[in-house]
């Protein structure tokens, strides 16, 4: 592999157009609102992601070893040069799951720095690499307390071989930027499974109209968590399409002594479906100007969005959610007083909406760019077929 195919591997920011991938209205999936230009979360004008993606190995588990499909994802509201603070809030469905950061963002109303996102025994190295990265750069603050997210990629991953190091969030922090966001088997997302399909991460925005204050929208998830039984697209069961009868998960290579059907994502009569054990982060970010408690309203919309698309909050699920707002900047004063503005709440509906419709939509990105990936022990999670979607909205 040439050096470039390497680093095209390695950072999954590389490639920021997704050159590779379809998006779901490119397979004629019908949404609600109008998306921004990019119809990605740095729609919202400042916020730059950043990803790291880390894929090594193959074959049978060896804890330290690999196979690794894991990674980092950063989202910076202001950009990687910006210090200013902005206002936030966060909102668990399902509390199975970690985001770091979230007590201070709670009381104080600011979130201050990245959200990171990544897997679930990597989020203390990420955490701590934030801090250096902060400190390298050289702001002066006494303590810092990052916002990590994870999700499970124990499927696929190595995940207690501790794969993601320091330089791997440095790479993402470092390499942020505006523009188109690469989806699927990418950055904290590269190892993940949604729906008993290949997920990871996904993007999406909503351009308000100018009556309802020209504001926009973006959302960005990290989406590994459902059942094919509780898929719905458009409105349509997935389920009704037959496809239980192909296992979520299967062994490309001859499964472990220890492998059981219920590992492999189905019965001996194939109709049994896989519990499902994963979890879904999403980021919301708005330019509107909406206060701390506001934002707190907005995020908890992201979970009609994960309903639509057939969620509950499982037991074993972290659905994890969290929000801010560019507006209102140098807000966050040391001393005195800061002067804001604040939208009111009888007009604040198409803000629910908007997140509502691009956390679905972001969602079905993540599926829809996501490719076949063979993991640990050979473990197999395919791509949500296209020819099914498409044959699913058509449905009368």
């Amino acid at each position: 592999m040439t050096r470039l195919g390497i680093l095209l591997l390695i950072l999954g920011f590389a490639c920021p157009l997704n050159a590779w991938s379809q998006r779901a209205r490119d397979l004629g999936i019908p949404f609600d609102g109008t998306p921004g230009p990019l119809n990605a979360i740095t729609d919202v004008a400042g916020v730059e992601v950043g990803q790291t993606t880390i894929i090594r190995g193959n074959g049978k588990l060896v804890v330290g070893q690999g196979p690794v499909r894991t990674g980092v994802t950063a989202i910076l509201p202001r950009g990687r040069n910006s210090d200013d603070n902005v206002m936030g809030a966060w909102f668990t469905l399902n509390g199975n799951g970690e985001m770091t950061g979230t007590t201070w963002l709670e009381e104080s109303g600011f979130l201050g720095g990245p959200v990171m996102i990544t897997n679930t025994h990597s989020v203390g190295v990420v955490h701590d690499a934030v801090i250096e990265w902060i400190v390298k750069r050289g702001k002066s603050f006494d303590w810092s307390l990052p916002v990590v997210a994870e999700t499970w990629d124990g499927t696929l991953n190595d995940i207690n071989g501790f794969h993601v190091k320091k330089e791997h969030v440095f790479a993402a922090l470092d390499s942020a930027r505006g523009g188109a966001v690469a989806e699927g088997n990418v950055g904290g997302g590269t190892g993940m499974m949604c729906h008993g399909f290949k997920g990871g991460i996904g993007t999406s925005s909503r351009k308000l109209s100018e009556a309802a204050g020209g504001y926009t929208v973006g959302v960005l998830v990290q989406c590994n968590y459902g059942t094919r039984g509780q898929l719905r697209i458009a409105g349509q069961r997935w389920m009704t399409s037959g496809d239980i009868q192909t296992p979520p998960i299967c062994y490309e290579l001859d499964p472990p002594a220890d492998a059981s059907f219920k590992k492999c994502g189905a019965s001996p009569g194939g109709s049994e479906e896989r519990e499902e054990l994963g979890s879904i982060i999403i980021v919301v970010a708005t330019d509107a100007p909406v206060m701390p408690h506001q934002l707190k309203r907005i995020v908890k919309r992201a979970a009609l969005g994960v309903g639509r698309m057939g969620g509950i909050g499982g037991n074993t699920s972290g659905d994890i959610f969290i929000a801010f707002s560019t507006a209102n900047p140098k807000s966050d004063v040391e001393k005195g007083t800061a002067s804001v503005q604040m939208l009111g709440n009888s007009v604040i509906n198409p803000l629910f909406a908007a997140t509502v419709d691009a956390t679905e939509e972001a969602i079905l990105n993540a599926m829809i760019a996501a490719r076949d990936m063979v993991g640990v022990d050979g473990i197999h999670v395919p791509a949500i077929p296209h020819d099914r979607i498409k044959a699913l909205i058509r449905k009368p």
